[in-house]
């Protein structure tokens, strides 16, 4: 497999009370081994309240590790000072930016920063790599427009533009179709696949379009509820029964074979 994303033994959730080492320890995820490769979309899924924001929100060092290790390329991801954490993980949140004045092209430059430092002075290779990361998401008609003025599937485009222009090894976003239409979540899906195949990346995404994650995605870490996490390809998790245990309601059932969910007769 190629190098990428490996969790060994993860604990990710809060501390209640004070430092780390004082406080009370609430984990929401226990011992979690996984692995997000190069090359590969991975998609991280799970009923809501199952932990998928803390995990990623623990990978990008917005919140501590409770323990266990995190390896990026087989560095020590927990251990990164914030500055090359940004040079190698680029992160797209759910949040709907305030983008003011902003052109896409700026809002792109952005991601130059961990590079440039606060001075924020481009130079040609800083230009070109906003130019890569612009042309990767086949936003170029996009750049010029005022990011308040564009749609949201657009506005998301250039958000992972942003993510990309930093340069990293691995991307991680969250819930990044949230707010987008069914055509633009499916569009947004094989735009990161595409990404991870084109440009050697590890791409981990949480999301809750099930459907087509599980049709797109290479491989699948599937939460269930309990702080454990089960991997392997969506078609292994299908056919185990994994995906239908930890979706299934009273009304919905997911039929493996077709991969989709069907009303309860």
């Amino acid at each position: 497999m190629n190098a990428g994303l490996v969790l060994t033994g993860l604990v990710a959730g809060y501390a209640q009370g004070g430092a780390l080492r004082r406080a009370r320890v609430c984990p929401v995820l226990s011992r979690v081994d996984a692995v997000a490769a190069r090359g590969e979309l991975t998609v991280l899924l799970g009923a809501n309240g199952t932990g998928k924001s803390t995990l990623l929100r623990t990978l990008a060092g917005l919140q501590p590790a409770l323990g266990g290790a995190v390896t990026l390329d087989g560095t020590d991801l927990l251990a990164l000072r914030p500055p090359e954490r940004a040079r190698r993980v680029g992160v797209v949140l759910t949040d709907r930016p305030d983008p003011g004045q902003l052109t896409g092209r700026d809002v792109v430059e952005l991601g130059r920063l961990p590079h440039t430092g606060a001075a924020g002075v481009l130079t040609a290779g800083d230009e070109a790599a906003v130019d890569a990361a612009i042309d990767a998401v086949r936003a170029g008609p996009l750049a010029g427009r005022p990011l308040a003025r564009m749609s949201d599937g657009e506005r998301q485009r250039m958000m992972v533009a942003r993510a990309l222009a930093q340069q990293p090894s691995l991307l991680l976003l969250d819930e990044p179709s949230a707010f987008l239409d069914v055509s633009s979540r499916v569009a947004l899906l094989g735009t990161l696949r595409r990404l991870a195949r084109e440009q050697d990346l590890a791409v981990l995404l949480s999301t809750h379009d099930l459907e087509p994650a599980l049709r797109l995605a290479d491989r699948a870490w599937l939460l269930d509820g309990a702080g454990a996490l089960r991997t392997g390809t969506p078609g292994e998790l299908a056919a185990s029964g994994a995906v239908g245990a930890a979706f299934d309601t009273d009304e919905l059932a997911f039929d493996a074979p077709t991969g989709t969910f069907r009303l309860r007769v």
